[in-house]
């Protein structure tokens, strides 16, 4: 797995690059010190996934974010930043990030983070996956065809509600079915989307406009 490391940080910067450099399937290629000068490390070396912090002189990462996952779709980014502000961590997940972990997360699960995220999984910190259901309860518009392609209508207001934090016996309520038809759409959502997890969902829903004013 090739990494770049983007941080203004160089203490930061070396103390990833260490850590990800003991393990056997994992090479940093690269470290870069702000948005674009990790977006012209992306163009170079092509890698499987950006660290990404947020807050960074010049070009931010959400900036960064949005750049990379719109010219290379293929390229992940997993935020890793001491910022758990609700508008940063929504703005990032928009954008496009994978994940969103903070800087005390502990060193195994960064790494555990990175090889999964490579492998098309979603993490988000504890705290701030509470910040994300938090911001989409305010905010109903309709999802992009990427949804709506994949999905049946119902299974996209199962998916809008699930999005908003609300548990199966709760959406079961609001859509006046029964707990074990939600989680059958539950399941069936999580299939189609390839998410392992309701958080997963919640994320993809984010980034594909589920949510957004």
């Amino acid at each position: 797995m090739r990494v770049i490391v983007c941080d203004d940080q160089a203490l930061i910067r070396d103390s990833l690059t260490m850590l990800l450099g003991l393990e056997k399937d994992i090479e940093v290629v690269g470290q870069a010190e702000d948005g674009l000068a990790g977006i012209e490390l992306v163009e170079k070396h092509h890698p499987d996934l950006v660290l990404m912090d947020l807050k960074m002189p010049g070009m931010n990462g959400i900036e960064a974010t949005r750049q990379i996952c719109t010219r290379w779709p293929d390229v992940k980014v997993l935020v890793l930043t001491t910022y758990d502000d609700d508008e940063w961590v929504l703005d990032a997940v928009r954008a496009g990030a994978s994940g969103y972990l903070l800087k005390d997360t502990p060193r195994a699960e960064v790494v555990r983070a990175v090889r999964g995220t490579v492998e098309g999984k979603s993490f988000v910190d504890p705290a701030v996956a509470g910040k994300l259901m938090k911001q989409v309860a305010h905010r109903q518009t309709q999802p992009s065809s990427l949804l709506t392609e994949r999905l049946t209508e119902r299974e996209i207001d199962v998916l809008r509600l699930l999005a908003r934090g609300l548990t199966n016996a709760e959406i079961a309520a609001r859509l006046y079915l029964s707990e074990g038809t939600v989680r059958n759409h539950i399941s069936t959502i999580l299939s189609k989307l390839g998410a392992v997890d309701r958080t997963q969902a919640a994320v993809i829903a984010i980034q594909h406009g589920l949510g957004e004013e």
